[in-house]
């Protein structure tokens, strides 16, 4: 009989936690919530529009999105701060609240947009009530973020993130002509008259929103918190050289995931609706139910899970990122890991947030309204806010040795060029 003694099997909690998955960082949750349902309505329309000529977007924004998210999430560790905070420091008063109060608002429009889009993804695959659907989904994602501390909370959010891949496999259901795939991607030939800039424009925006910057920051600080001898890097630089290494790939890859993941929406409904003549899409569970006739039960039903599983990501950031702004701003405590009682302004304003939303539903306002609405407020907010983010981390008063890459920079200030033409061809169109 062998002496040796077998090893204990682990509970299946902590193998969940301890596997590679769970140990990404704040980027990948960021970039997964990018492509939240009102994002991939937005795909899904620069897709059904223009077909193959709308791909060149998403390589073209890629650079633009990782620069400024390494920005936030480099302030967060190296301050200790969210951006709201360090807003707060660096400039007047009235500049923080101006972008917070526009933040509140258009994330809460988000919000509404976004769980719409998942009440009706609902009802296509089950045939509940999309009403019903809607109001199950809010409550479930207001309870995980109130009741579920945020250790337990984001390793269920980081498994979430593989629900996008359900958009790689609408591809495996339809005939792909990758050679013109290639070349369009390289050479798109587009009119620019103002529908033409106004979808694509629309693509940019989707991928450069406010609440991502403020959420990013925020989560290095919450992931630095669960680190018993961690510290902001402005208070200890012997953790920079990891620390910098990881944000860098974390952020990259991320980004990568999320701006792969819109290639391919664009893709899929390029190769099927805009083929079949169908090139108006309005949201996201039409473009699923839209894809049903055209490439089957399968695809239809993957598109819409899809839209539900990252709804359930996007609409904690989005309640998230708007409650740590908002209580940077008041010197409220700040932190999805602090019991309610300790932190009831910020898991006030996440309730608030989520039952306004819920409730827009049941107004005469439409949630394309919404998602309109959202999209002008992120549109116009996203350039100050930029710039103002690029200021601070280019700043030695604010990052001490660890101010971003020149490059990082530049990036940064084309971004705010880009996004600011974007925005007056939006406004003024004429």
């Amino acid at each position: 009989m062998s002496n040796q003694r077998s090893s204990p099997v682990r509970p299946l909690w902590s193998r969940f936690k301890t596997h590679p998955l769970a140990r990404i960082g704040p980027g990948l949750i960021t970039g997964v919530a990018d492509d939240d349902p009102s994002g991939i309505a937005t795909y899904s329309q620069a897709g059904a529009q223009f077909g193959l000529d709308a791909l060149w977007t998403m390589p073209v924004a890629l650079p633009m999105m990782v620069a400024v998210q390494l920005m936030c999430a480099r302030i967060g560790r190296v301050t200790g701060k969210g951006i709201a905070a360090n807003i707060k420091e660096a400039f007047h008063p009235t500049v923080v609240r101006t972008v917070v109060a526009l933040l509140l608002i258009t994330n809460t429009l988000n919000i509404a947009a976004d769980i719409a889009a998942m009440g009706e993804a609902a009802e296509l695959v089950t045939g509940l009530n999309r009403h019903a659907m809607t109001l199950v989904f809010t409550l479930l994602s207001l309870g995980l973020q109130v009741l579920v501390p945020y250790r337990r909370y984001v390793v269920f959010l980081r498994w979430l993130t593989l629900s996008l891949l359900a958009y790689v496999l609408v591809l495996f259901t339809v005939h792909v002509p990758w050679r013109q795939v290639a070349w369009h991607t390289l050479s798109p030939h587009l009119a620019l008259n103002v529908a033409t800039v106004t979808v694509l424009l629309g693509v940019f925006g989707t991928t450069i929103s406010p609440y991502l910057f403020f959420w990013q920051a925020s989560e290095e600080i919450e992931d630095m918190s669960l680190q018993s001898n961690a510290k902001p890097l402005r208070e200890d630089a012997r953790q920079a050289v990891p620390e910098l290494r990881r944000i860098h790939w974390d952020t990259w890859t991320g980004m990568f995931y999320s701006d792969l993941i819109g290639y391919f929406i664009i893709l899929a409904t390029a190769v099927t609706l805009h083929v079949a003549g169908i090139t108006q899409i309005q949201t996201a569970a039409q473009a699923a139910e839209a894809l049903r006739p055209l490439a089957g039960e399968f695809a239809s039903v993957v598109f819409a899970v899809g839209i539900m599983a990252v709804g359930l990501i996007a609409v904690p950031v989005l309640a998230g990122s708007a409650a740590y702004a908002v209580s940077e701003t008041m010197s409220w405590k700040a932190s999805l890991d602090a019991p309610v009682l300790k932190a009831r302004g910020f898991y006030g304003i996440i309730t608030l947030s989520c039952l306004v939303a819920l409730s827009i539903q049941y107004s005469p306002i439409t949630p394309m309204q919404a998602l309109f609405w959202s999209a002008v407020i992120n549109g116009v907010v996203a350039v100050p806010v930029v710039a103002v983010i690029v200021v601070l981390a280019s700043r030695r008063s604010v990052m001490g040795p660890f101010t971003s890459h020149r490059l990082t920079q530049c990036v940064g200030w084309l971004t705010v060029i880009v996004m600011g033409a974007a925005v007056i061809r939006m406004l003024w169109p004429n």
